[in-house]
């Protein structure tokens, strides 16, 4: 009797361990904030985990006003793989409580892997500011310069501070840095940061007195710039329309790209003729060519039937068809693009460059071509300025609008 107790007992401890450990590595729903170490700096971003029933978990990147829906989650004993939105990226990690520890990883690269940890319940992202100093007030529009080596680039950047918390985001002539959430900390550190999945961005800064920022700028591994900023409303960059143009002798853009199915297109397939087209110029690695082809997706399903075509010329990481496709194809079923898209080239832009000879060079992606009826190239627009920069983007979308209404009357003189 004492030995059938005591098998008994030593039965129901080893069933409490193993309950207590399954419940120690479930992965908590709820609010997370999460660090990725880049160049010995913390950068902060913050997560939301949710569980849907007879779907699984579902999380949420979260950088201020924006949340990316991560969809591929797999759960296995005390571990968690994150396939990060449709980036060719993950992280992997152990779930040790309120604990997740382990890396971020982009695939397509060769050993990239940077330490990543998060902890449940923590609602903030910088650490929060504890001197009683007063608090620099960064909002405003600034002329800003990046600096790297002997290269200057102009940008635009808009900050939005509301006490300690600060948002906002930089324009450049290719793209903007979307959206940007962070902080001003102790001594007036100016803090933003983001992360998309693929790209991890921190920029910190101080105010000299006679208000002027001087900063510095940290993107993945490695790139670390300085950047300086001065308050001016009237601030602005290079005409986008003007930075990309076709070579001297050329006014038509030729090509013949294989569809994800091999199949190649031309702008001589029978149903461009007569109709305005928009070249697109991507790639699914691109944040900023993610928001383009969210807005082109929903833009050519309610003005499809007007006489334009969208064609994505895709220049993807590697250059290997099957690669390339397979990204390509997971945007299409993501998105939904009804719209045509090829395998272009590669994301090198020199190389990229050698695929449109006719063009001076492609400089940003995305690029966006716009084309008449008569075949005759109208307009390059070089990068976009997307949702993260708000009344920007509206600009854009306006612009945008403006062209293909014009390029669509039958009376438009020959540019």
């Amino acid at each position: 009797m004492k030995r059938i107790w005591l098998v008994f007992l030593v039965y129901a401890g080893l069933i409490g361990c193993f309950a207590k450990k399954e419940a120690v590595n479930a992965l908590k729903t709820g609010t997370w904030r999460a660090v990725i170490n880049i160049q010995r700096q913390e950068l902060p971003f913050n997560l939301d985990i949710e569980m849907v029933p007879e779907v699984g978990y579902r999380m949420y990147i979260i950088n201020a006003e924006e949340r990316i829906l991560l969809d591929e989650i797999t759960v296995t004993s005390d571990s968690v793989d994150i396939v990060l939105h449709l980036f060719d990226a993950n992280i992997k990690a152990r779930i040790l409580g309120d604990t997740l520890r382990g890396e971020f990883i982009l695939n397509y690269a060769t050993d990239y892997r940077i330490p990543f940890q998060a902890v449940f319940g923590q609602s903030y992202r910088f650490e929060k500011k504890t001197s009683e100093e007063p608090t620099p007030d960064f909002s405003g529009k600034y002329s800003v310069q990046f600096i790297h080596e002997t290269d200057t680039i102009p940008a635009v950047g808009i900050f939005e501070q509301h006490g300690d918390n600060l948002t906002g985001t930089f324009l450049t002539p290719t793209g903007d840095y979307r959206y940007l959430q962070g902080s001003v900390g102790n001594g007036g550190l100016f803090q933003l940061s983001t992360f998309d999945g693929n790209h991890a961005y921190l920029f910190t800064a101080h105010k000299e007195p006679a208000g002027k920022l001087i900063g510095e700028y940290y993107s993945g591994k490695t790139l670390k710039e300085i950047w300086i900023a001065e308050k001016n409303e009237n601030a602005q960059l290079p005409d986008a329309d003007k930075l990309t143009y076709l070579q001297e002798g050329h006014d038509r853009i030729t090509f013949s790209f294989p569809d994800i199915e091999g199949k190649t297109v031309s702008l001589d397939d029978g149903r461009y003729k007569n109709k305005v087209v928009i070249l697109q110029l991507f790639g699914t690695w691109c944040p900023n060519c993610l928001d383009e082809t969210k807005f082109l997706t929903s833009w050519y399903d309610a003005n499809k039937n007007r006489g334009v075509e969208i064609i994505g010329l895709a220049y993807e990481r590697k250059d290997d068809f099957t690669y390339a496709r397979d990204r390509v194809q997971k945007m299409i079923g993501k998105f939904d693009i009804q719209y045509d898209v090829v395998i272009a080239g590669t994301d090198d832009k020199a190389a990229a460059s050698k695929t449109l000879p006719m063009l001076h060079e492609i400089i940003s992606f995305p690029t966006t071509i716009f084309i008449g009826k008569d075949g005759k190239v109208k307009k390059i627009h070089t990068g976009f300025s997307g949702p993260g920069t708000g009344k920007y983007y509206e600009v854009f979308i306006q612009q945008f609008n403006e062209t293909v209404n014009d390029l669509l009357k039958d009376d438009l003189p020959l540019m």
